[in-house]
């Protein structure tokens, strides 16, 4: 029941010109009272949280699936190319899980920074990131999911087909950073507390306390990024 009421509404949304979708209009199509549909889903906004969840299921499912190669680098920028990939595939869908009049926020967007996280977490750990993790995610997340709904939006302007994989190298390349020719990747400009502090979070050390490993994680924000 459930399932078919969220792809009765993930069709209408997908037919619909403004991007919105009446509750009678849904029940009309899963064939379904009223009573029923607020019973599973608490008001509209629920119900259209849970749209967008199940609309980014797949995309998720194939992420959660995907094994890391050895260049996080490079799997950052593999992620960046499905996500804008997704968007254009699935625009109504992509289009409400970032809208403002979207009162619920979906689980899909907590997860899908979370899978982004990891990844940035990676590339600290091989000692190649630049910035703090929490800031390089930010800054990725912000222009990958700026320049889907731009794509989205405004086509008739954003019709250089170099555009994403330009504007991906440049953010990639304002987070990262290489390591210099012919020495080890531990010896890149990276961070040393950034590098520090993700294999920390990787591999806890076993002789410390929690209060001690709170503690050292703590200093190395602090060395990490001294004006936070």
């Amino acid at each position: 029941m459930e399932t078919r009421i969220l792809e009765a509404a993930a069709a209408l949304l997908a037919e619909s010109p403004a991007g919105d979708v009446s509750i009678r209009a849904v029940c009309e199509a899963a064939q379904v009272g009223a009573p029923t549909l607020y019973r599973l889903f608490e008001d509209k906004d629920a119900l259209l949280a849970a749209v967008v969840d199940h609309g980014f299921e797949r995309y998720l499912a194939s992420k959660r699936a995907a094994v890391p190669s050895d260049d996080p680098v490079q799997d950052l920028r593999d992620g960046w190319d499905g996500h804008i990939a997704f968007a254009l595939a699935q625009p109504a869908c992509y289009k409400l899980m970032y809208s403002p009049a979207l009162a619920g926020r979906p689980e899909a967007a907590g997860e899908a920074h979370r899978m982004l996280t990891a990844v940035v977490e990676r590339i600290a750990a091989a000692g190649r990131l630049g910035v703090p993790v929490e800031r390089a995610a930010q800054m990725v997340m912000a222009a990958n999911v700026g320049l889907a709904l731009s794509l989205l939006y405004r086509p008739e302007v954003n019709q250089d087909p170099a555009l994403s994989d330009a504007l991906r190298d440049a953010v990639v390349a304002a987070v990262t950073t290489p390591p210099p020719a012919g020495a080890p990747r531990s010896e890149s400009a990276a961070s040393p507390a950034t590098t520090l502090r993700s294999r920390l979070r990787q591999d806890p050390p076993s002789g410390f306390t929690a209060a001690e490993a709170f503690l050292l994680q703590e200093w190395l924000g602090r060395l990490e990024d001294p004006h936070a």
